[in-house]
């Protein structure tokens, strides 16, 4: 079990190892031949930077984490610069359960890049590049999200959640600074990043360790335990209602990628009222909660 796994590394203090598991599919179709023919190799060349490099502070010796990136490329030129949309996913286990639960899903309309055929890449930390800068991003969040999801540390993915600040910064630095600043847009790269390495969402961030490791995890021994801490994230939202920012692009990550689950896993809690809080906390997915009251 990857949770016990977890906690004997953590205690021996011995990890090594990649992180991800990572899926690549380019899109071409909206690029003229020209265009397409430099791309041919750019799905493998992606691939192969997420899969071969390690990008966390921990070494990673238990299973990788399975993602995602379907990248639908928009527009390329003579200078080898392109630009292109990328939806990034990524999941993990749920113990002593065949299912997963999605940890995380995005579209990034931003991504703009120089790349060269047959240019190599190496991963490096310490200064800002177009296209790897923008992978590595993602691969820090998607290991701190999925560290942050197990005991006994609630704020396990802190280290790469603070190295993929320092990418946004740089991000906000370079010539594709627009891409990385602070907008106050739905969904933003830096203010996500700020959000995740602000005190002010460490209960948060507490609760949804508790939602994933003492509820989903829990579900199939103790049901009863289980819906009480997945119920416990949506009580405490309720409660500092007025002191979190509604438009928090941290809250739109959670809920776009766990709206469904909730509904399926507290299908049957109860008392239902749990539904007519998170309308009130995430109305984006009113006609989820809806579906858990039976209004639907």
């Amino acid at each position: 079990m990857k949770k016990l796994i977890l906690l004997m590394m953590i205690f021996a203090g011995i990890m090594v190892g990649q992180e991800l598991n990572a899926t690549v599919k380019v899109h071409l179709d909206n690029l003229p031949s020209k265009t397409r023919d430099r791309l041919v190799k750019f799905e493998s060349v992606v691939s192969d930077y997420l899969n071969r490099n390690k990008f966390s502070d921990i070494n990673w010796e238990f299973p990788k984490i399975n993602c995602r990136f379907e990248i639908f490329m928009t527009g390329g030129s003579d200078n080898m610069n392109y630009t292109a949309q990328v939806v990034i996913t990524s999941q993990r286990p749920i113990n002593e359960s065949q299912s997963v639960s999605l940890m995380f899903t995005t579209m990034d309309n931003t991504w703009e890049f120089v790349y060269e055929p047959n240019q190599t890449f190496y991963y490096d930390s310490y200064s800002f590049n177009s296209l790897t800068s923008f992978l590595d991003y993602y691969a820090l969040l998607i290991i701190g999200l999925d560290m942050d999801s197990y005991g006994p540390d609630p704020h396990g993915g802190s280290s790469s959640f603070a190295k993929a600040l320092d990418i946004a910064v740089r991000g906000g630095s370079s010539a594709y600074s627009d891409a990385w600043i602070s907008k106050s847009s739905a969904y933003n790269k830096r203010r996500l990043v700020d959000e995740l390495n602000n005190a002010t969402y460490n209960e948060f961030r507490a609760d949804v360790m508790d939602y994933h490791f003492n509820g989903l995890d829990l579900y199939a021994q103790d049901k009863k335990v289980a819906h009480r801490n997945i119920v416990k994230l949506v009580n405490h939202l309720t409660a500092k209602k007025s002191k979190v920012d509604q438009r928090s692009v941290l809250l739109k990550v959670f809920f776009d990628a766990k709206a469904g689950e909730i509904v399926k896993y507290l299908k049957d809690y109860p008392d239902k009222s749990v539904f007519s809080k998170l309308k009130r906390i995430n109305p984006a997915n009113t006609s989820k909660w809806d579906q858990g009251l039976g209004l639907k």
